[in-house]
């Protein structure tokens, strides 16, 4: 392969759909090898046909990123990859409602997936990189997890976490010459967003029009980001050797108001 990242392979979770297929496109055609992981083996291969890869550019395999056993299990199947680049996307959304209204189980989920998922995928493949005294780490936050957000409380809280998460890393880290960071998208076009904007609208007795519009207009640009954006700044940011600890915003101005 050809490329910016010629030579290295990278491994995607949440890799089915929205952010993950648009990361993985642009990952492959800055000439890195990707491995998909998610939980629908069959989604993996849906979106590895619509992008038109080949066995030598991808590779599928399923994991529950926050089960401990199904991460060990995926480790163990790549015992033969030299992963050097490792993007954290896996995540789900959890409930529109009030804190107080908020049944644990679905606080619990959200932190499973969002927080415990990035701890485990790192725990199994930061040591093979700092052993080679190289790799990057890029853990997929949100805007949210630095401004408030009615009535997205564990959602926010997990992205926060995710924040933290990946400062303490890096420094932990950097020593072995691995870089940490993450980057925080602001609302991305999608089925993400519509189906906020429908758990808005119902929530606030609201019109979806009224509840998009609202959320857009708190961006400095009066828009949303496309998933597109995502997958070219994960590249952008491989490319900026200097680059650790960091936490970049891609938001069209959300955080700047």
């Amino acid at each position: 392969m050809t490329g910016l990242l010629a030579g290295r392979t990278a491994l995607v979770t949440g890799a089915g759909n929205g952010l993950g297929k648009a990361i993985t496109g642009h990952l492959v055609e800055s000439g890195a090898r990707v491995i998909m992981v998610g939980r629908n083996l069959d989604k993996l291969a849906q979106t590895r046909d619509v992008l038109g890869l080949t066995d030598d550019q991808c590779r599928a395999e399923s994991c529950d990123v926050a089960d401990p056993a199904s991460v060990e299990r995926l480790a163990l199947a790549l015992r033969g990859e030299s992963v050097s680049i490792v993007v954290n996307n896996a995540g789900v959304p959890g409930p529109v409602s009030d804190l107080v209204d908020i049944d644990p189980r679905d606080w619990d989920e959200v932190f499973a997936t969002n927080v415990r998922g990035v701890y485990l995928i790192c725990r199994a493949f930061l040591p093979a990189m700092m052993n080679a005294r190289s790799g990057d780490i890029i853990n997929i936050a949100s805007v949210s997890g630095k401004r408030p957000l009615a009535g997205r409380t564990p959602y926010c809280a997990s992205k926060m976490a995710v924040i933290g998460l990946t400062t303490t890393l890096a420094a932990e880290a950097g020593p072995y010459d691995v870089r940490v960071n993450s980057l925080s998208p602001g609302p991305v076009r999608g089925p993400r967003m519509e189906r906020n904007f429908r758990m808005e609208a119902e929530r606030s007795s609201s019109s979806y029009d009224q509840a998009e519009a609202a959320f857009v207009s708190r961006a400095a640009l009066g828009r949303m980001v496309e998933e597109e954006e995502i997958g070219q700044a994960v590249v952008a940011m491989l490319q900026m050797r200097g680059l650790t600890a960091a936490d970049i915003d891609l938001s069209a101005g959300m955080v700047a108001r």
